[in-house]
């Protein structure tokens, strides 16, 4: 019967995804049917990490994810988990050989959002954008290229900084949440209180740089992953786009949002281009 409990544990991480983020969602069904399950496994791993240290202020964070962090070992030991997220997780890690360092990089930067509140150097700002946002890319790869190694080194790079760009549009997307409700800076060298289109632009001139870099990447891909990571890289730049758009002094006083005409405005243009062989 564990054949049945994996189904429902796998059934939980894709429900975990589609109540969190119908942008990712809609991104993963575009993904072959063979892969797509992997990651809805990784992205529910993630988001329970992330949902321990960004919102469950009423309780223990720490102890939280202390116990997480050891169901989450026990799961990848004994290749089995009663928390159907680590256990979905836990099959996706040795079913596509999943290096261990990168969930224990990625444990890093979660801890470090129970402490670290002001990221004042270069160096701990892409420590800890490689933990939270990099690594979560090369676990998906991993499962895109299907144990192809050299591929996945070929490929290792630009996952990166795609990942690294995701991360920091999601950043200046949540400047005033991540300052306002959890006390928390993420960009090096930039004052909340003082931002400003200088500081705006040239935050965006990194993330354009590291999307410009990935998209040659996106087109490298396996034919099973090209269309659901190009989706989601359309929908990232969209919202990039619209950020470029926004005045600094919205962006400190409010939330940015793609309305849900635009993504599947998105969705329609990437298919598209995807049926005209273009990607």
């Amino acid at each position: 019967m564990k054949k049945l409990f994996d189904s429902v544990s796998e059934d939980c991480s894709r429900s975990v995804t589609q109540s969190y983020s119908t942008s990712f969602s809609l991104a993963t069904k575009m993904l072959h049917s063979s892969i797509r399950n992997h990651i809805y496994n990784i992205y529910g791993f993630v988001r329970f990490a992330d949902e321990i240290v960004d919102s469950f202020h009423e309780y223990p964070k720490k102890e939280l994810l202390n116990r997480f962090e050891e169901d989450l070992y026990y799961s990848l030991k004994n290749k089995i988990s009663l928390n159907p997220i680590l256990n979905s997780f836990q099959k996706t890690v040795d079913e596509f050989s999943i290096d261990h360092k990168l969930i224990a990089s990625f444990l890093k930067s979660m801890r470090w959002d129970l402490e670290k509140k002001v990221y004042e150097t270069e160096e701990d700002f892409k420590e800890y954008i490689y933990g939270s946002a990099d690594v979560v890319g090369l676990m998906c790869l991993k499962v895109f290229v299907k144990g192809n190694f050299s591929k996945y080194e070929e490929l290792k790079p630009t996952a990166m900084a795609l990942g690294s760009a995701f991360q920091k549009v999601n950043f200046l997307r949540d400047l005033k949440n991540d300052f306002q409700e959890l006390d928390r800076t993420y960009f090096p060298n930039v004052n909340f209180k003082k931002f400003d289109e200088d500081s705006k632009l040239l935050i965006i001139k990194d993330i354009e740089k590291d999307f410009d870099y990935a998209l040659t990447g996106i087109f490298k891909l396996p034919n099973e992953a090209r269309f659901g990571v190009y989706t989601a890289y359309k929908y990232y730049s969209k919202l990039l786009l619209k950020l470029k758009r926004t005045p600094s002094i919205n962006i400190k006083n409010t939330r940015i949002r793609v309305p849900n005409y635009q993504k599947i405005t998105v969705f329609a243009r990437s298919y598209l281009k995807y049926r005209l062989n273009l990607i």
